[in-house]
């Protein structure tokens, strides 16, 4: 059960395979397949968190529907797609997205309204994030005073590379670049209002764009316990480490094990799939308002 779905394959079609994610391509269409691996430290574990596709899935589903934004998805049933004849779909029901293909911006949008991470790191060195100047005297998961938008690159491995606005401009151009700043905080702070009426604090986010017949259009997974940095706002706490959704409690595991992050991670006990499992379904739970439909 563990690992399941580590690795989808479809008979005669090419994937391109991400850390998470395998995505097949059709003549004007997508199909986007959510595995249940997981990833940290730029490793993808041995062992998957079952169910973890479809979390995403229906997670991502659910905001695309929410929000007024124009998206990508096309549809949830992966035999929309062109697929082989005799293809098994039963596997990919859940976990498939069917979007349009559009051209890709290559720029992470990502908004931060609260002090944590990699943010927290550099303000405690310079009292900025991104190279953003903020207030003296903030402490750690403290709420920002706006919403910043702070952009990074798309590495195809590794890690993202955070990018000034100006180098941002200088990539994709100023006009460009400036909607996707107001529309990525725009699509953030109404995220974040509703999340917050569910009890959840959405700490930070990241989002994709791409362009088609000059429109922009939200691309890729959204708003998930994966791309978005969620805390129970019940146990929330300024200056205090928060309680989070995401997988930072693989990370906090495998950092109790001396793995030296140069060499194959250790494989996840089974009580750490577990519990992670449940940290993806209950975030999906309180996110959506419904029971989990795998659960």
């Amino acid at each position: 059960m563990a690992d399941a779905f580590l690795k989808s394959s479809l008979p005669g079609l090419t994937a391109r395979t991400g850390k998470v994610r395998d995505i097949y391509e059709f003549d004007d269409r997508l199909l986007f397949i959510a595995t249940d691996r997981i990833s940290a430290f730029d490793w993808v574990l041995s062992t998957g968190i079952p169910d973890k596709g479809r979390v995403l899935t229906q997670v991502s589903n659910f905001w695309f529907n929410r929000l007024d934004v124009a998206n990508h998805v096309l549809s949830l049933d992966p035999s929309d797609a062109p697929l082989p004849p005799g293809t098994d779909v039963e596997p990919l029901v859940g976990r498939s997205m069917v979007v349009r293909k559009t051209q890709v911006v290559p720029i992470e949008c990502v908004v931060r309204g609260y002090l944590a991470g990699s943010g927290w790191k550099e303000y405690q060195q310079s009292q900025t994030v991104c190279g953003i100047a903020l207030p003296s005297g903030l402490v750690l998961a403290d709420r920002l005073p706006e919403p910043i938008f702070t952009p990074a690159t798309k590495a195809e491995s590794g890690h993202d590379e955070n990018i000034s606005f100006e180098e941002t401009a200088s990539q994709i151009g100023t006009e460009l670049a400036t909607q996707l700043k107001e529309l990525s905080i725009e699509i953030y702070s109404t995220a974040a209002d509703y999340a917050r009426e569910r009890g959840i604090i959405l700490a930070d986010t990241k989002f994709e764009f791409g362009l088609l017949d000059g429109e922009i259009i939200l691309i890729d997974e959204v708003l998930t316990p994966d791309s978005s940095r969620y805390w129970p706002a019940d146990r929330y706490a300024p200056g205090q480490s928060p309680f989070s959704f995401d997988k930072q409690f693989v990370r906090d595991w495998l950092e109790t094990t001396g793995w030296d992050k140069n060499s194959p991670p250790p494989k996840m006990p089974d009580e750490i799939v577990t519990k992670t499992r449940e940290k993806y379904v209950e975030a999906c739970t309180l996110i959506t308002g419904q029971e989990f439909e795998w659960a």
